[in-house]
């Protein structure tokens, strides 16, 4: 199997990590189980001895119009699939101009904004199991039951380009900070909202290293600098933990960490 060597530290938008040479997925699906999959890394920390890697390679980036339907294979970065929309008029799919990723692991966690999400368009997914239909998967708010790789997917196909739309989610993303994160920490818990709940235990912009939750949102976890795996271990715990004590809930972590 061939491999890459992938480092962290400029790979993931959490800018930490070391190098660690990563298999790459072809057509060869024998030893996959050994292997955890990871995509851009936009939701993931990566610690200093990650398990085993692996990631899609090139043969399934890749956009194409086929049978009154679009394919898009699962290693094709979301900003690649909303310009090809741009370009040749294709509507629904606008908000995958403001949500960093590759399909595969965008359509894993049923991603989108507000009410427009993957699973609103995706009419099939080609695992290394073979292909399910949408309603074969089980999915919901940024979930689904999906559990071997993505190889492609397939979505509806529907003309009207809304550079409207574009607008509206740039305007979401506003309250966001600029520096690297793994986006939102920790989920919401049911009825409340995990930035609330970080800032009122005294955690906003407190500093571990260059690690912090931010001061313009206190749900993302930066990395002011040169940030550490270690400091951002301890201010999610530390979350969790005063949280738990003052408020009696527990906080579930959105990004996933990778560390053996």
């Amino acid at each position: 199997m061939k491999t890459k060597v992938v480092n962290f530290k400029k790979y993931s938008s959490f800018k930490i990590g070391s190098e660690v040479s990563v298999a790459l997925l072809e057509d060869d699906f024998s030893d996959i189980d050994k292997y955890y999959l990871i995509g851009s890394c936009n939701n993931t920390l990566v610690g200093n001895n990650p398990p085993p890697l692996m990631m899609l390679s090139k043969m399934y980036d890749y956009i194409k119009i086929e049978d009154n339907t679009l394919k898009v294979g699962g290693a094709t970065p979301s900003g690649k699939v909303a310009s090809f929309c741009k370009k040749n008029n294709i509507a629904n799919l606008e908000f995958l101009s403001h949500l960093p990723g590759k399909l595969g692991g965008l359509v894993y966690m049923n991603a989108g904004l507000k009410e427009f999400e993957i699973f609103n368009v995706l009419l099939d997914i080609t695992t290394t199991d073979g292909k399910k239909d949408r309603n074969e998967i089980e999915h919901g708010y940024r979930y689904t039951n999906i559990n071997r790789p993505i190889l492609e997917v397939t979505f509806s196909l529907e003309s009207g380009y809304d550079v409207q739309k574009v607008e509206m989610f740039k305007k979401m993303r506003l309250n966001q900070p600029a520096t690297p994160s793994a986006g939102s920490c920790f989920k919401n818990p049911k009825g409340d909202y995990a930035g609330r709940l970080i800032e009122a235990v005294g955690l906003k912009g407190l500093m571990r290293g260059t690690m912090c939750f931010s001061q313009e949102h206190a749900n993302f976890l930066v990395n002011n600098g040169n940030g550490e795996f270690e400091d951002a271990i301890w201010l999610i715990n530390e979350a969790k933990r005063r949280v738990q004590e003052e408020f009696n809930i527990l906080l579930e972590c959105e990004i996933i960490i990778l560390e053996t």
